[in-house]
């Protein structure tokens, strides 16, 4: 399946001193690298090497993506770090939504791999009673309407995302959200966790739950005030990469 434009992977390996530290940028769901670009290239530009692979479903067509599981991205989520730490004296994730839930995941089952997170509106709960009925009507519905594209920011860019969203594989990362949030106490690195005011895609508590029951004593929480889900392209995304990048340095000890 032809990957779309824009939405290719993401690489760079770094230059100078700060070239032995990895960030790893992680996409959401029905998404692409697209919708992370702007951090993926200023840390980038900071000499930082940086990975933002594509996931497996994501930047063709939601068809495809209906054929995927939260196994294939989280092994492919996986597979980026362990071959990031292979060569990378410190390893830091940044995720957005789901992607944030999934180097959640892997910070909480191989620890070794990262040394730092920064998550970004991540998705561990919901309080919405439609969630409940997905199980029994994803063998009915394929899809339904797209969660892309939650921007306060009028104008281009625009969010890569699916305009239907692939009920049974979206069910398939539902389903993992009491699992995620019994791991959160394993979770020992420092932590920047980055909110939304304006989020309507992600609700408040999941949040709250992640705070609850993480087990890390290094959490820091901001808020960015004017922007909605994708971050990344919204009014606060200079803040954002601003704080990424101080977390990045703080973590791998190089200066900003």
């Amino acid at each position: 399946m032809q990957i779309l434009q824009g939405a290719e992977p993401f690489h760079s390996p770094g230059s100078g001193q700060r070239a032995d530290t990895a960030v790893l940028v992680m996409h959401g769901m029905t998404s692409s690298p697209q919708m992370v670009r702007p951090v993926a290239d200023r840390i980038a530009e900071q000499g930082y090497a940086v990975s933002a692979p594509l996931l497996p479903g994501h930047g063709t067509t939601w068809q495809e993506m209906s054929r995927t599981r939260y196994a294939d991205w989280l092994a492919a989520v996986v597979a980026t770090l362990e071959e990031l730490r292979a060569s990378h004296r410190t390893v830091v994730a940044f995720g957005v939504s789901m992607g944030a839930s999934l180097v959640t995941d892997v910070a909480a089952r191989r620890p070794e791999l990262i040394d730092g997170l920064v998550l970004v509106n991540p998705a561990f709960a919901a309080d919405d009673w439609r969630l409940k009925v997905i199980p029994l009507v994803k063998h009915v519905v394929p899809a339904i309407q797209g969660i892309g594209d939650d921007i306060r920011r009028e104008g281009p860019p625009r969010e890569m995302a699916y305009a239907l969203t692939p009920l049974k594989a979206f069910d398939s990362f539902v389903e993992q959200w009491p699992r995620l949030v019994r791991e959160l106490p394993e979770i020992r690195q420092p932590v920047l966790l980055v909110r939304s005011r304006h989020d309507s895609v992600v609700p408040a508590v999941s949040c709250d739950v992640f705070l609850a029951e993480v087990g890390s004593d290094d959490v820091t929480v901001t808020w960015l005030e004017e922007s909605a889900h994708v971050a990344p392209l919204d009014h606060d995304a200079e803040q954002l990469i601003e704080g990424t990048l101080e977390f990045v340095s703080r973590v791998s000890g190089h200066g900003t």
